[in-house]
This record gives structure tokens, C-alpha cells and sequence, in this order.
């Protein structure tokens, strides 16, 4: 089969396609001929040998790659049969292994897809999907509030725009770059700006006067502009960033500096939040509802396709922030 395959930590040119043989499920496993995989900003992180999140360094080589979705065309011992010829989406876990032909799990990490949603899309929601329905745990905005999502052409950027347009907020979506910010405006946001354009921030305050709610994963000195743009009661929710961990805004020092200024106060919700969800099985709820938004069409996940051997330019593009929606490689 074609995959994958990572044999040193480094830059995205040593994502190398090889060929592999078709691994075997084994009893309580079945195998997926792979439709799409998902590519996430931790692979990026992992290949290039740092951490972030749960996910520790692999072993090498390695297969990268944890969200896939296609058709089950083998099972293991004790699997029951039914299983097979099911077009079904997985996140593998702790254990990669997507960006190839053929991936192996275990059946309770299996959702079946809803009828008429494409390959493509159920990845995107797997993972980036169920991140976006843990921050609605925390902020579900409506009617009366006004709401800037960064970062609001990528994955879960995108879907935040859709959602919150969908409950009745006033929308910002800020992007980078007209390309960017006219997908934004398709979306339905009721104002799309350029954060690399100064006075970006001026035309925000100056449409809406202050915010309800900063949605972003960027970090550094966009996020810090964005924030400054909450009114008293506002909710700054972080859930991640794509700058470098030094140039993370500290949001504890903007917080104390927008008190001084008028005795306003925000509350920030950091990147921890679905660990705080809890209950058992609290990612597989979220991985539900993020299909049956996407089955139901109230959610449109924004896709971009790279051929599975162009693995090392699809990581390229995303560290480059060039690309729009998430990133899923086609076999």
C-alpha cells in the first residue's frame, strides 16, 4: 500500500511516500481502506520533533496521522462481521497511522457515517469538528451578542462562523488576506477583515463598538489586538495557538490591563477546555454531534485537498497558513 512515512524529525520534506505492506487487524481490530486523513497542526509539531497537547514524541519510523474515513474492508478475531463495507470515520488516538492506504482501529473508536456526507468532510469533523463543539460547551452565542472569530477560514474557525451566524450573533471573521477573507464573507459573517491590514482592530470597533466574545488559536500580537476589542463581561476563549509559545499573549497581564482602564473585567477559557468537559466518553459525544451537524448540513466543514503523496507540501501550506479549511490528504 502507499503511505507515509516519517523516518527523522524535521522539516516536511522528510515525509517520505513509501510502500508498505497492507497491515493485518488483529482480534478486536478492524482495517479501513482510507478515503481521506486528516492533517492537524500537531503533526506539524510531532514531525518536526516538539510536542504539544497529549500526544507524546512517536517512535520512528512512523506513519503520521490520527483521523481517517473510509470503508471497513477487513476485521479481526471477534469483530463482528456487519462491520464490514460500512463507510465509517475514526480518530486513532494516541496510536497514528492515517496518512496511508490502509489504517487498522478498534471498533469503539468507529462512528458510521451519516448518509450523503463525503469522506472529506467527515474527517474534518472527527477531529477539528469535535474540538469546535468543546468551545460551544463553554460559549454559545445568540441574539444580542457580537462575536470575532480568528483565524475564521480555517477549521474550526470556519465552523465557529457558521454556528454562531446560525444562532442569531452579530459576526466578525477575521483572516489573513483577501483570499481568506472573501471565503469568510461567504460564510455569512457581517464583516470580514484582513488582521495583516493596520487599523484592522478600528474597523471592528468602529462597526460594533465592543465585542461579547474573542474566538481564537492564533495567539501572539493578533490575539492581544483582539482581545482589547471585549467590552466589561466578555468572554476571551483560546483554544490554541499557531504562534510560537514565547510569543503567546499573556492573558492574565491583558486582563489586569483592561482593569485598570476602567474597571472593566473578561474572563478567559484556555486551551485545557475539553479536558474539563468530563465524563466518561465526553470526546465520542463531541465527535457525535459534529456529524450530525455536518449529516444534517446545519455545519459545513471548508476542505482542502492535497493527493496523499504530496503529504510534505500539505504541511508546508499549513505551517505557511496558506490554506483554507482543514487539510485532508486523498489517497
Amino acid at each position: 500500500m502507499h503511505a507515509i512515512r516519517l523516518h527523522a524529525f524535521g522539516p516536511p520534506e522528510n515525509l517520505l511516500p513509501v510502500d508498505l505492506p497492507e497491515p493485518e487487524p488483529a482480534p478486536g481490530q478492524v482495517r479501513i481502506a482510507v478515503a481521506a486523513a486528516g492533517v492537524h497542526v500537531v503533526d506539524t509539531v510531532l514531525r518536526a520533533g516538539g510536542t504539544r497537547g497529549p500526544f507524546p514524541l512517536p517512535e520512528l519510523p512512523t506513519v503520521p496521522g490520527r483521523e481517517v474515513a473510509g470503508t471497513v474492508d477487513a476485521t479481526g478475531e471477534g469483530v463482528p462481521a456487519d462491520w464490514l463495507g460500512r463507510r465509517v470515520v475514526a480518530h486513532l488516538g494516541a496510536v497514528p497511522g492515517g496518512y496511508a492506504e490502509r489504517a487498522v482501529t478498534t471498533p469503539d473508536r468507529l462512528h458510521v457515517l451519516p448518509d450523503g456526507l463525503p469522506a472529506d468532510r467527515a474527517v474534518a469533523m472527527i477531529g477539528t469538528g469535535r474540538t469546535a463543539m468543546g468551545i460551544l460547551r463553554f460559549a454559545d452565542p445568540g441574539p444580542g451578542d457580537t462575536v470575532l472569530v480568528l483565524a475564521a477560514a480555517g477549521g474550526i474557525g470556519s465552523l465557529l462562523v457558521q454556528h454562531a451566524k446560525r444562532r442569531g450573533a452579530t459576526v466578525v471573521g477575521a483572516a489573513g488576506g483577501p483570499a481568506k477573507t472573501r471565503v469568510v464573507r461567504g460564510l455569512g459573517a457581517d464583516l470580514a477583515v484582513d488582521y495583516r491590514e493596520t487599523g484592522w482592530t478600528d474597523r471592528i470597533r468602529s462597526a460594533f463598538g465592543a465585542l461579547s466574545h474573542v474566538f481564537e488559536g492564533v495567539g501572539g500580537a493578533t490575539a492581544d489586538s483582539a482581545v482589547r476589542l471585549l467590552g466589561p463581561g466578555g468572554l476571551h476563549l483560546v483554544y490554541g495557538w499557531f504562534s510560537d509559545a514565547a510569543d503567546r499573549q499573556d492573558a492574565g497581564r491583558v486582563t489586569a490591563e483592561l482593569r485598570e482602564r476602567g474597571g472593566e473585567s473578561i474572563t478567559v477559557v484556555g486551551p485545557p477546555m475539553l479536558e474539563r468537559i468530563g465524563g466518561p466518553g465526553s470526546l465520542r459525544v463531541l465527535e457525535e454531534e459534529a456529524l450530525a451537524h455536518a449529516g444534517a448540513g446545519r455545519l459545513v466543514p471548508l476542505v482542502q485537498r492535497f493527493p496523499l503523496a504530496e503529504a510534505a507540501a500539505a504541511h508546508r501550506a499549513l505551517e505557511a497558513r496558506t490554506t483554507i479549511g482543514k487539510v485532508v490528504l486523498v489517497p
